[in-house]
């Protein structure tokens, strides 16, 4: 189906006040749905909606310990609270796929009304393995609650194990039910093979590392799912990694490219210029307004030299100048932020990094498409919900986890991965053999990994930072991880061994930056001139890297803070039948 006929699709949003409201509005305007949802003409407009679900500009947004902006994350500063309303806790798309479940009956076609019935408990699937990261225990709704239904409005909170399990049921019933035909923007069997290797992924670990047991099913369960539905999707979808343009352009130009590349995405999400559907990636990266995006010098760090030794092994890694560090790395690095010799796409033009519009220096520039899409949002790439290289890296990392890990596996997961940008492939034995003091590090790295395979899950650890970096999985990375400890480490940019000289990136031969103290330089073309203390902070004062929160107290309540917060009025609502979350304080007694 092509790009311009997939963005006419029509769409619906509820604005959620409380469960009064949402639960007895129908989810379309003014449909009677005792007489609709006869055919699939009426069953496709209205799960169209469903694709709302996924995110948008927060794919991009990454912000934690390896992205950072003008404010650190809240999580990390001690800065969430209790909400009222809010924070997560919204429903209003579970009930829009309740009711296609609900009322698919009215469609006399058998093959039509499972298939759609597999999208809707795809998409229910979904939408709870967001509630279960955030909250843990929630209640399970299979069906559309009316606000008279004073049991279903006060239900307490089912069980994670339950929750999980119906959310199996129903990621099971789609991944037999959906088509086997590949398709970019529409769920497909091979679609839901990816969300069940995720969210048991997820789980599995989570359970591993926070030490939850239920009788029922073990973190060693859901590890073997996870790795069972990826290994199925890799050996049997056809998909395959992107390569083309060679190893200095294939990986920037897979987040780059106007229509998302069918060999490895799985599912995307559709932006057209011509219907005016946009993100705003080019004015977050590139505007100064924007938070200020930049990668940390932890991550960078932990790229790899181009003949796969540990940069953290060179002497003076440390304290090393921008252009010095960035020579002779991962390929990667170069195509997830601007290193020397950077060029946007569609340009000619040698442009270094802007520390007026990146808060560490390291700017990133994954997503980033020409500086045409800049100005006012106008970004009409696609956005990549699922691909191969995310599957690749759950099933390398659930053996690992089990135990079962073997050097095969690594080759058909890691390995490809390397062999995209031709870097030496990660052995298992050597990483067992040799754990990398750097990632086995309260200060840079994990604490929490043990056992005979550490070396090597901290080697696919290291692989998914970099593969999925400004991807929107480090969050719930490091919480199913239980290393909360990383949020208390400090956020570094670029390293300036003095102040008050003009600074040449990128090697052009021509000054970029010129950080001071005192009475402002004159200006000079092309430099972009930073007052020290006021426009940007280093780490001692004078000198150092940029450490644009050096005096922000980071804290993590490893009691409190892997699960967030219940709105309080939703427990007003239930009557506290909805307990909290341990930790949150909201006032409330029953």
């Amino acid at each position: 189906m092509n790009k311009k006929l997939l963005v006419t699709i029509f769409s619906c949003s509820l604005t959620l006040m409380s469960c009064g409201d949402w639960l007895d509005k129908l989810p379309q305007d003014k449909m009677s749905p005792e007489t609709f949802f006869s055919n699939e003409k009426e069953l496709q407009a209205y799960s169209n909606a469903f694709y709302n679900s996924f995110p948008s500009s927060s794919l991009y947004r990454d912000d934690l310990d390896n992205i950072t902006h003008g404010s650190a994350a809240s999580i990390m500063r001690d800065g969430r609270v209790v909400p009222s309303s809010g924070g997560g806790w919204d429903w209003g798309n579970l009930r829009n796929f309740n009711t296609l479940l609900e009322y698919s009956v009215n469609c006399d076609d058998a093959n039509v009304r499972t298939r759609y019935d597999a999208l809707a408990r795809f998409f229910r699937a979904y939408f709870y393995f967001e509630k279960v990261k955030n909250f843990g225990d929630v209640p399970w709704y299979d069906r559309q609650i009316n606000s008279d239904d004073e049991a279903m409005l006060k239900k307490p909170r089912d069980s994670r194990e339950y929750v999980m399990q119906r959310m199996i049921e129903d990621i099971d019933y789609a991944i037999a039910n959906l088509s086997k035909e590949r398709s970019l923007y529409r769920v497909t069997r091979w679609t839901a093979l990816a969300l069940k290797a995720r969210f048991c992924l997820f789980e599995g670990t989570f359970r591993k590392y926070h030490n939850i047991s239920y009788p029922e099913h073990s973190w060693e369960y859901y590890l073997e799912q996870s790795a069972a539905a990826a290994s199925e999707l890799i050996e049997h979808s056809g998909y395959s990694l992107y390569t083309e343009g060679g190893k200095d352009v294939c990986y920037r130009n897979l987040f780059s490219s106007h229509r998302a590349q069918e060999c490895e995405v799985i599912l995307a999400r559709n932006l057209n210029a011509e219907y005016k559907v946009y993100c705003d990636v080019g004015q977050y990266l590139t505007n100064k307004t924007y938070g200020r995006p930049g990668v940390t010098k932890k991550i960078i760090n932990s790229y790899l030299m181009k003949d796969g030794t540990r940069f953290t092994d060179k002497p003076g890694y440390d304290k090393m100048s921008f252009m010095e560090e960035c020579k002779n790395r991962d390929p990667r690095l170069a195509q997830s932020i601007r290193t020397p010799g950077y060029k946007r796409i569609g340009s000619t033009k040698q442009v270094a990094p802007d520390l007026a519009t990146s808060i560490t220096g390291y700017q990133p520039t994954k997503f980033l498409g020409t500086e045409a899409q800049d100005a006012g949002g106008t970004s009409d790439n696609d956005l990549i919900i699922f691909r191969l290289g995310e599957v690749y890296l759950n099933y390398a990392e659930a053996r690992a986890e089990l135990g079962k890990l073997t050097q095969a596996d690594l080759d058909k997961t890691v390995n490809k991965l390397r062999d995209r940008v031709e870097m030496k492939h990660l052995s298992m034995n050597v990483a067992n053999a040799n754990i990398d003091p750097y990632l086995d590090n309260k200060a840079t790295g994990y604490i929490g990994v043990t056992g005979p395979n550490k070396g090597v899950i901290l080697e696919i650890r290291r692989e998914r930072s970099i593969e999925l970096l400004q991807e929107n999985f480090r969050t719930s990375d490091i919480l199913r991880w239980k290393e909360g400890q990383i949020l208390t480490q400090r956020l570094l940019g670029i390293y300036f061994d003095s102040i008050n000289k003009e600074v040449d990136l990128d090697g052009d031969g021509v000054p970029d930056v010129c950080l001071y103290e005192g009475a402002k330089p004159s200006d000079k073309d092309g430099v972009t001139y930073l007052e020290v203390e006021k426009d940007i902070i280093l780490s001692d004062r004078n000198h150092g890297y940029i450490e644009p929160h050096r005096d922000t107290k980071f804290s993590f309540n490893e009691e409190r803070d892997y699960l967030s917060p219940i709105p309080s009025n939703e427990r007003t609502l239930t009557g506290g039948a909805l307990t909290q979350n341990p930790g949150w304080e909201d006032g409330l007694h029953f």
